[in-house]
Parts: C-alpha cells; sequence; structure tokens
C-alpha cells in the first residue's frame, strides 16, 4: 500500500484553470485506475491558493502505472504548470 497527501499552492489567475483539471484528472483516474484506492483533490481552508491531493495505491508499481497512463500524460502538464513552486508529500502509514 502506498498513500500520501501532496499539498501544494496555485499561481495567482490560475486557480479555475486548476481546479478544472484537477476534476478532469480525477475522473480518469476513478474511471481507468482499478489499483488507484483514492484519489481526490481538496481546497486547504486556511491556505490562499492552497490545495491538495490525497492519493491511495495498492502498489508502488499502482502509482508509478498511475503516472504513465495517456490520461495522466495529457493532464498532469498543465496541472503542474498551474503550482506555484512545487508540491510536499507527505506519507501516510497505516496503525495496522
Amino acid at each position: 500500500m502506498m498513500t500520501f497527501l501532496a499539498k501544494m499552492t496555485i499561481k495567482e489567475g490560475c486557480e479555475d484553470e486548476f481546479v478544472e483539471l484537477a476534476k478532469k484528472l480525477t475522473d480518469a483516474v476513478h474511471a481507468n485506475e482499478p489499483e488507484t484506492l483514492a484519489y481526490e483533490f481538496y481546497k486547504l481552508r486556511d491556505e490562499e491558493r492552497g490545495y491538495a491531493v490525497y492519493e491511495k495505491f495498492s502498489s508502488e508499481e499502482a502509482e508509478q502505472a498511475h503516472q504513465n497512463t495517456p490520461h495522466f500524460l495529457e493532464i498532469a502538464p498543465a496541472l503542474i504548470e498551474c503550482i506555484d513552486g512545487t508540491y510536499v508529500r507527505t506519507y501516510l502509514d497505516s496503525l495496522d
């Protein structure tokens, strides 16, 4: 299992484009990636232009496969272009 939360800040003026792309990517992931167990973007309530994506994969290989899907390769470059700087991943481990 591989689970993480990636936090990012979006460039000023790019929020609408980012949200549209994030929704498009989320829909494609849900429709095409059975080994992606969770994939959701969120607006961070207390951070101006702050967003996060929660991702959970059945394995590290599933996460790598996700990054090589046609929909990811099509949408991700424009999504990443909206990010101001970089993103920070926080890995999450089950208590069990």
